[in-house]
This record gives structure tokens, sequence and C-alpha cells, in this order.
């Protein structure tokens, strides 16, 4: 599935693989969602509505597109759990040992697992943020430790945690979560530094997996699981905003977006998360430097040691 020739339909100077800083890798799987179907249709979705979204962001007064965004094949691997997280997975590492920045839209919350484990292969220290509704942290869940509700078990386990926004979950996942590390919607609606401490939380290198179920549902209707009480469009734009500017953001998915054909506004939402995310890590940089050279004045001090050798095959 391919659905438009470059991202929001920016020129093919600003999209080309090998001149363009960031990557966006659609995956269309849903072989594990246990409630609303329609995760595998939101990539189309969310290209779409792009399609229909401003280029111009006010509030960094910035064109992000014109650090080029490169529009990757689509993931579409659906033989099994295992064969799409591989699929990710070495997706995701080859494009990161090309110096990219890279992102992906889902699809459910299970194609996390692959990006997460290459981001964690890639880099010392990471920590995973999290936006979401639901923990997420089943060992495993109807047969599979691959199932979208285990989509952050294996980060629990090797990476440094942060889960914001929780109203769902297990009692089995509070044997295994930290729970210093967790943000409950209940206590964050209450607590005017939420924000502050869960940064302060953070290591330096942080990748975002933003499920839009973590938004609340009258904002974003459209998603498998829907759960009252969430994140609202500027308090997520301010917490994401303050993220990247005090920490090294090294990639990030989105993710569960289940179309409605009846209604747009979570489409176009989605599309617009996205970009602002990209504008809230590039808008300071010059667009007329080097790639690579952007790429690590911008990363100078922060970027951990990358464990591999890049001349090294996995």
């Amino acid at each position: 599935m391919k659905t438009t020739k470059t991202f929001a339909g920016i020129p093919d100077a600003y999209a080309s693989f090998e001149t363009s800083k960031i990557t966006l890798i659609p995956v269309t799987y849903d072989g594990t969602s246990t409630w609303g179907k329609g995760a595998d249709k939101g990539p189309e979705a969310f290209l779409h509505a792009a399609e229909n979204m401003e280029l111009y962001d006010i509030e960094t007064d910035s064109e992000v597109y014109k650090q080029g965004i490169y529009l990757a094949e689509t993931i579409t691997e659906d033989a099994s759990p295992e064969a799409m997280v591989k699929a990710v997975h070495e997706a995701v590492k080859t494009n990161i040992k090309r110096n990219k920045f890279v992102t992906l839209f889902g699809g459910e919350h299970s194609i996390s697992i692959g990006a997460m484990r290459a981001f964690n292969e890639c880099f010392d220290n990471l920590t995973v943020l999290q936006i979401d509704a639901h923990a997420d942290l089943r060992k495993e869940y109807e047969g599979s430790k691959y199932n979208h509700a285990c989509a952050m078990y294996e980060a629990n386990q090797n990476t440094n945690l942060v889960q914001v926004g929780i109203r769902s979950m297990d009692a089995i996942e509070r044997t295994v979560m930290n729970e210093d590390n967790v943000f409950f919607a209940h206590d964050m609606v209450n607590d005017d530094y939420w924000m502050d401490t869960a940064i302060e939380a953070m290591g330096e290198t942080v990748y975002i997996t933003f499920d839009l179920d973590g938004l609340d549902s009258s904002i974003m209707p459209s998603t498998g699981t829907p759960e009252p009480g969430g994140l609202f469009w500027y308090e997520t734009l301010e917490f994401l905003k303050r993220v990247f500017d005090e920490k090294n953001v090294v990639g990030f998915d989105i993710v569960e977006l289940c179309p409605n054909p009846n209604d747009k506004s979570s489409d176009f939402l989605a599309a617009k998360l996205y970009y602002k995310m990209l504008s809230y890590k590039f808008f300071e940089q010059n667009v007329e430097d080097d790639n690579e050279n952007l790429y690590n004045a911008q990363n100078e001090n922060k970027i951990n040691r990358l464990k591999y050798n890049e001349d090294d095959e996995d």
C-alpha cells in the first residue's frame, strides 16, 4: 500500500531517500487487536489527511518538510505477529544505520515492538516514552508475546520506560510496572507538575511511542479501544514540545488510528500531530546545511554512542 508518492504531497526535491533527513514507515498491521478493528487502514487515512494539511507551522514559524521526508514502502507483513515484528525491526534498524530520523505510523501498537527493539540496540541508555491509555505490559496475551496488549513488556524489561496517561490495565500488569515512572490519568488531572516529574524520569535519549487512545476520546474517537479521561490537544503539545526541547528524541511512532469513513477529524488530528512532532524536532535547524552535519550538530553532546559498528552486518 502506497497511496501517495510523497508524504503530504511535498515536492520530489524534498522526498527522496538520499536527501531526506526523515524516514516515514507506514505499517498496515492489525492482526492482534481485540475489539475495534481497522488499524490496518490507519496509515492510508493518515496519509490522505496529510495531503490536505498546511505545511507551514505557525507555532514554530517553520516548514519542516524542507528537512526532507522520505515515504518508505509500507510494511504489509501479516503472516504472524512475530514476522511483522521482525520486518519492522529490520526496516527501522536499516534506516537508523543510514542516519535517518526514523518515524512510523501504524497499525496496531504491536508494530512498536520491533521499532523499540531496534532503537534500543542502536542507542545506549534509551528511554521509551509511552503516551497511552493502556499499560500494555502483559508478558503474553492470547497465545502471543507480540499481541498489542504486550506492546510495552519488552521495553519495560530492557529500557527506561516512562508511561503517561495510563487509565486502563489488568491487575497483573501492576506487578511488573515501575510505578515511579507511571503517570496515571486520574493523578495527572490534579497534578500541576506532572510534566516536570515525567521529564525528570527520562534519560537524555528518548524514543516516543504515541498510542492515539492516550488522547481523550472526545478529540480522538477513531481508535480501537477508546477510553475517556485522556489528554487534550494543547496539553499534549506543551508536553511534547518540552520533551523535544529538553531531551534528544531519536525517533517516534504513532499507532492505533482506526479511521471512521463518516468522521475525518481523527485522521487529520493524527496527521497534524505527526507534523507537529517533526516541527518540534527540527525547527531550529537550517535547511540549507549539509544533511549529515545537521544531524550531528543538532545532537552534539546529546546522542549516545551507537552500539553497533556501521560496517557490521546483522
